[in-house]
């Protein structure tokens, strides 16, 4: 903790006298933990301001005190970014600024306030006429300023990009309490750093962002869902280019799917019915949006055709419906569902090289048969080179059992991805989860940098410590 102080009753005393009876919560289990139970918080005091002025207020109280701070969203991230264990923190949450602030179709702009939760977000897009794109399983109680504090991706980042991508602005309390006035709607905004793209995947640690200027596009007049054999990963890669090929930028999503995971669905009782007669060890989902005048069905039955001619494919399904097309994507998006009851020794968030997908899988595979009986579940958004490559106990064996294990499956895993010029962290963040890979894995003038960064902003380090850097 160095020389930052936990809250005591004198804290609490003072900020009763300067912030309205409202902004004070319980310290119920919900701020106490995280979706994957790795990290567990241990007390602190919970507040949930209404406004932006009451954010900075409650910054400047704490920067005072030395007390740090805990951003909290709608708590679904993975590596324990929203937790502080062995401390009694402020945990400020965000969840009573939760206001869609204005809506501007004619320039495909929404301004959110943080605590906005992601599916109120898509619906006020929709309601104007508009689509925004985060497309995340979490999406019903994930909070938009979380989405954009972790850069989240999810599964349209192929043809819209990242969190960080569709934000035009932000405003934001700095560690000192200072107001960043950042909600400009530009699309060019040459003026200097960039503040936005910089607390944009921060995790917090450099400011609390309060609310948001969104970027918006036109809805695709007509989709297209399609789920597609394929015979190896390089085959799906070389799928992918056949379909860019011959639709463009009209292809939103390219999901990859390993065997592993249909077997976990069915064994978990999730996904529904599966559309194959014999499993497949590969196959892609693909969405695509056009315009009025083009066929989606057609273009994807063409596209199978081709594929099917050249080896590349043997089998798929079009959805003809709505219903249909819910149905293909409730099978990718409960596989992660399904790994959460298998239990996983060691899950991985990465990304690589797209040239350099399935050279991966096959020599991760075979590393991880080297030393040791293990299942793998590789998954993911293949288009944009994001894999969730997750290690399982072998069946009849549970996760426990392999424990001491799981620090050479990460290596093993890590390693490789280093050496493919990859990341190991993807979408999900560095959290309190990956400080220590980030310093055996990451460059180090870059991280010299960032600790730079962090000191010249955050010069007495409240703002959620131990995310990203490791605590002294």
């Amino acid at each position: 903790m160095g020389d930052l102080k936990s809250v005591d009753g004198a804290f609490k005393t003072r900020l009763r006298a300067v912030l309205p009876e409202q902004v004070f919560r319980p310290l119920t289990p919900t701020y106490q933990e995280e979706p994957r139970g790795m990290f567990h918080g241990s007390g602190g005091l919970v507040l949930a301001p209404s406004s932006t002025n009451d954010v900075s207020l409650v910054i400047q109280e704490c920067a005072a005190a030395r007390i740090p701070v805990i951003p909290f969203g709608g708590g679904t991230g993975l590596v324990g970014g929203q937790v502080m264990p062995g401390a009694a923190p402020v945990i400020l949450s965000l969840e009573r600024m939760s206001r869609i602030r204005d809506v501007h179709p004619s320039e495909n702009v929404l301004v959110a306030e943080a605590g906005a939760i992601l599916a109120d977000v898509l619906a006020a897009a929709q309601a104007a006429g508009r689509l925004f794109p985060l497309s995340l399983a979490s999406e019903g109680s994930c909070h938009i300023g979380g989405c954009l504090s972790t850069n989240a991706g999810g599964v349209n980042v192929l043809r819209y990009g990242s969190a960080r991508d569709l934000c035009l602005g932000v405003e934001a309390v700095l560690p000192d309490g200072s107001i960043h006035h950042g909600l400009k709607r530009l699309r060019k905004d040459n003026t200097g750093f960039d503040l936005r793209a910089l607390l944009c995947g921060a995790e917090g640690t450099l400011g609390v962002i309060t609310a948001a200027s969104l970027r918006l596009y036109p809805r695709p007049a007509r989709q297209g869902t399609a789920l597609l054999t394929v015979r190896d990963p390089a085959a799906a890669m070389d799928l992918l280019a056949l379909a860019q090929e011959r639709m463009g930028q009209g292809i939103s999503a390219f999901e990859l799917i390993k065997g592993t995971g249909l077997d976990f669905l069915k064994a978990s009782g999730l996904g529904g019915a599966q559309p194959f007669a014999s499993r497949p060890d590969w196959s892609v989902l693909i969405e695509i949006g056009l315009g009025l005048t083009q066929d989606p069905e057609a273009e994807l039955a063409a596209v199978f055709t081709e594929a099917e001619r050249i080896g590349l494919s043997h089998d798929g399904v079009i959805a003809q419906s709505s219903g249909q097309r819910d149905a293909l994507w409730k099978l990718r998006e409960e596989i992660p569902l399904a790994n959460k009851t298998i239990g996983a020794i060691s899950s991985h968030d990465i990304s690589l090289p797209l040239s350099a997908i399935a050279d991966f899988l096959t020599e991760a595979d075979a590393a991880l048969a080297r030393v040791g009986s293990f299942r793998i579940n590789a998954f993911g958004h293949l288009g944009d080179g994001n894999l969730h490559y997750n290690v399982f106990p072998p069946d009849g064996q549970v996760a426990t059992d392999f424990v001491k294990m799981r620090q050479m499956v990460r290596d093993v895993v890590y390693g490789l991805v280093q050496q493919f010029d990859g990341s190991f962290s993807a979408e999900h963040g560095i959290g309190r989860l990956k400080p220590g890979e980030l310093q055996r894995y990451g460059d180090p003038a870059r991280l010299e940098a960032m600790r730079k960064i962090k000191d010249a902003l955050d010069p007495l380090g409240i703002m959620n410590p131990g995310v990203i850097f490791s605590q002294a």
